[in-house]
């Protein structure tokens, strides 16, 4: 699909940021077999911090395109954020460009990440937007839940806004597992469905995440 964004660009992307993650902070990664070698997959990330999208950019097994707001394309890291297949949308509007390119990910067996929260929170998957059912259903992907824990510590940061430098940042990847009921029903009903079916399997994740890294 033409309108997909660059698997190239999002390989390129994954090596410089396993490369910065690893040597600014000291991730943890735990369960990345799980996720599918090859396929279309969703990736559906708890956000409380700014470094947890490119933390797992950085460290899944496979290259990955996230839809990003808008607001982060801004200046010199926007056009890079292009540059390495992610997904420029708008929040406060039912993005018709951003689906489409999001779907084009699935369509060509990519993996496509997203913050289900919406937006930056306590990271505890509390509020989800019917997106992400949407996505699942649609591209007849399977979802792997991932838990970014460690990233919002506060003590002892150098820098404003960021982890401290070479604090240890846990990033558990969950089992696959299918939103839909099988039938690929996308009307309002099934969504609703499929968003608490979400809901549930992320919550349970985060919770064995927590348990099993102490965090």
């Amino acid at each position: 699909m033409t309108n997909a964004p660059s698997e190239r660009g999002a390989e390129v992307g994954r090596r410089i940021g396993v490369g910065l993650m690893y040597g600014l902070w000291k991730p943890r990664v735990l369960g990345a077999w799980k996720v599918p070698a090859t396929g279309p997959v969703i990736l559906a990330v708890n956000h409380s911090h700014n470094i947890d999208g490119p933390m797992v950019i950085g460290v899944a097994p496979r290259a990955s395109h996230f839809l990003v707001k808008k607001e982060a394309f801004v200046g010199p890291l926007g056009s890079f954020m292009h540059a390495v297949g992610q997904l420029e949308v708008d929040r406060s509007t039912a993005d018709r460009t951003a689906i489409t390119r999001a779907l084009g990910v699935l369509e060509n067996g990519g993996v496509l990440g997203i913050f289900p929260e919406g937006t930056r929170g306590e990271g505890d998957f509390a509020s989800l937007r019917a997106g992400l059912a949407y996505f699942a259903v649609r591209g007849g992907a399977p979802i792997v839940p991932v838990a970014v824990l460690g990233s919002s510590e506060k003590r002892g940061r150098l820098i404003r806004g960021l982890p401290p430098l070479r604090h240890r940042v846990d990033v558990v990847f969950g089992d696959p597992f299918e939103a839909g009921d099988g039938s690929g029903r996308r009307t309002r009903k099934a969504l609703d469905e499929a968003t608490e079916r979400i809901q549930k399997e992320l919550a349970a994740h985060l919770e064995n995440s927590r348990r099993l890294t102490g965090r």
